[in-house]
């Protein structure tokens, strides 16, 4: 009779051995030989009528390994099921050296296998003593003075003046690497981009006044932006803006084209255009509407920090203590692409990360019994479509067939759980921590430092 114990040979790492014997699997050989000699074709021979003696002697070795690792892995799932273990992936086999099988002297064989045990742990715990703040951005009136600045230029029409003249020119330019002198610099290449007159550094500006289609200026590179634009201009000019060298370069700038776009006047065809259907007739509304839109954006942004807070203090600070080393050994030996040690070592940080993710995630999910029923999930389908494409009730016929198709897909289906579970998981643990509101500003609120822990071990 096949026999299985078991033995602790580290933090939350145990040792599974399993002992086969003749009986456990002799009677599975003999079976599969048997079919073997119906199903083979073997010239010689007509098809059924093959000697057991004749398949042993061509195949037997083979059929004898398969069926001896196959008993074992029954044993060892079954072992698995019965004492309820729960582990971390899959069981990996200890065995280093390949077994001398021959199906002329079946004997008694054992395999060591080592598992992962998942720990137990406690998360309410720290959400009761978690304090974390809300963020509320103040929607300025600068900040919607922007969004109609935006908005108006965007709806303009282009016209196309003889010179520069005024901040809000388009000017499309053409850079080439050359020295202070406008000398090109030798195999430099030609890069375009549109850049509005007020982005350049005020000197620049000035400079540029009054210039038209085909004039050209030389510029340093940090002279003529700031950092933050210089940034931009630096990738699109394939320059790496970290490096110090390169707000030192020359570039020689050829005007190609000056253009102007005339803003949009405020008035009721154009609110129609941005807010079709909400018959916005005057300025104050416009503005009012526009507040909501970029307060609802930063509410949205403002969650999603609160989430991301949420997030690492339950990763970093839930004391689990993990199985490391055999971690890092299944990295190497249980995937599909075998990994070098040194491989397993730079995958693991991430890996930890994410594995405790979905340790703590599961088990909030699991003890408190959250859920997404197919009738929300539907819900959510329709709510994103009709946002999407901003439909009324009249095209709800063909909304419902293009529902049922989408929720066919799985793919979709278990990204839409997913995110709704995750957003359920989220709203819960912001019922059990302690949460502060504080009003702050836009600028302040970009530049909040992001929350990262250090594991707690």
């Amino acid at each position: 009779m096949a026999t299985v114990t078991r033995a602790n040979i580290g933090l939350l790492n145990d040792k599974i051995t399993v002992k086969v014997s003749r009986e456990d699997y002799l009677p599975n050989f003999d079976k599969a030989v048997k079919h073997f000699s119906k199903t083979a074709n073997i010239p010689g021979f007509r098809k059924g009528q093959v000697p057991p003696g004749m398949i042993k002697k061509m195949s037997g070795q083979a059929l004898f390994a398969d069926e001896v690792l196959k008993t074992v892995e029954k044993e060892l799932m079954g072992y698995l099921q019965q004492e309820k273990l729960e582990i971390f992936a899959q069981p990996l086999s200890l065995d280093t050296e390949a077994k001398n099988f021959d199906y002329n002297q079946p004997a008694e064989y054992d395999f060591d296998f080592e598992v992962g045990l998942k720990p137990a742990f406690d998360v309410e715990g720290l959400l009761a003593k978690t304090a974390i703040t809300r963020y509320k951005v103040k929607v300025s009136d600068e900040m919607v003075d922007q969004e109609i600045e935006r908005l108006q230029l965007k709806g303009g029409k282009m016209s196309e003046p003889e010179t520069i003249s005024s901040e809000d020119n388009v000017l499309t330019i053409e850079f080439l690497e050359s020295d202070a002198k406008g000398n090109i610099a030798e195999g430099a290449e030609k890069k375009e981009n549109s850049l509005l007159l007020k982005y350049f550094a005020p000197a620049i500006q000035e400079k540029l006044q009054g210039k038209k289609a085909g004039d050209t200026i030389v510029v340093q590179l940090s002279k003529a932006f700031d950092k933050e634009r210089l940034e931009f201009i630096a990738k699109d000019l394939g320059l790496d803006a970290g490096d110090k060298e390169t707000g030192k370069k020359y570039y020689q700038l050829t005007i190609t084209k000056v253009g102007l776009i005339e803003k949009r006047e405020l008035n009721e065809e154009f609110f129609k255009e941005v807010y079709p259907g909400q018959d916005i007739t005057t300025v104050e509304a416009f503005r009012e509407k526009l507040r909501e839109e970029i307060g609802k954006y930063w509410k949205q942004e403002a969650t999603n920090h609160l989430h991301n807070d949420l997030f690492e203090t339950l990763v970093h600070e839930t004391p689990i203590e993990l199985p490391k080393e055999f971690l890092k050994r299944w990295l190497q030996k249980g995937g599909d692409n075998p990994k070098t040690a040194e491989e397993a070592e730079n995958e693991y940080p991430n890996f930890d990360h994410q594995l405790r993710w979905t340790l703590i995630s599961d088990k909030l999910i699991r003890d408190n019994s959250l859920e997404v029923s197919f009738e929300e999930l539907k819900e959510n389908a329709r709510a994103k479509i009709t946002g999407y494409y901003g439909m009324g009730g009249e095209q709800a016929e063909w909304l419902d067939s293009y529902l049922d198709r989408l929720l066919q897909d799985e793919k979709y289906v278990d990204q839409t759980y997913r995110e709704m579970i995750t957003q359920k998981l989220f709203d819960w643990v912001e019922t059990k921590v302690n949460v502060k509101e504080e009003e702050i500003t836009a600028e302040e609120f970009v530049k909040l430092p992001h929350k990262h822990h250090h594991h707690e071990h």
